[in-house]
């Protein structure tokens, strides 16, 4: 998170909480990978902490590169892979369901991608202010790329979903990035993922949505 160490671990520690709950909803396997979104948002939160803790506490030093490599792998190359799966599994239309696995398509395009670059050119993370600001030796041109297809892999499948309300998701996904753009432009990496975690309080309405529509399908 954004903001310092215990704010990270304690977004965890609620995340974690959320995270229980929503799978707690869950009737059938098709939920599984929507439900655990809070879970990941979770240990996401977790990763950054130590990131707080190594730039500000010499004693976990030696924690920094993995826990920096860890936060950006879920934050740009699992994210735009994991939520149009997970959408994707939950689609019951069979022509809505056609350009859900285009958008998974696409999603495991970004998250090769941001994995290629990830791996291959340089990463630091730097306190400035009350926020990390996570410094990538590759170009903004290629940054750009991948940020595009980034957003609509991870934000165009909820506007297509025939799951009611999931739009509300997305809306609140692509406002998270824009306000993140605007207002921290250097720190858009960690401070949209705050914004995005608390979304998981809707990934748990959703579910309990669907678990009363499932209900109400199968009352007699």
């Amino acid at each position: 998170m954004c903001f310092s160490t215990t704010a990270s671990l304690g977004a965890g520690v609620v995340l974690t909480a959320i995270g229980v709950a929503s799978i707690n909803k869950i009737h059938s396997k098709s939920q599984i990978m929507f439900a655990s979104i809070p879970i990941i948002f979770a240990v996401q939160q977790f990763s950054e902490g130590f990131v707080w803790l190594s730039l500000t506490n010499s004693f976990f030093a030696p924690v920094e590169h993995i826990a920096t490599y860890i936060f950006l792998f879920f934050a740009q190359v699992l994210w735009p892979l994991w939520i149009p799966v997970a959408i994707l599994l939950l689609e019951k239309e069979a022509k809505r369901k056609r350009i859900q696995k285009i958008f998974a398509g696409i999603g495991i395009l970004v998250a090769i991608y941001f994995a290629y670059l990830l791996l291959t050119y340089n990463v630091q993370a730097k306190i400035i202010g009350y926020h990390i600001a996570y410094k990538q030796s590759f170009s903004s041109t290629l940054g750009i790329i991948g940020g595009v297809f980034y957003i609509i892999a991870s934000i165009a499948p909820e506007f297509y979903s025939h799951v009611k309300r999931m739009w509300i998701f997305g809306l609140a996904i692509l406002v998270s990035y824009i306000v993140s753009s605007i207002f921290y432009e250097h720190y858009v990496v960690s401070v949209w993922c705050f914004f995005a975690s608390i979304i998981s309080l809707i990934t748990f309405a959703i579910l309990v949505e669907i678990k009363k529509s499932y209900k109400k399908q199968f009352a007699v």
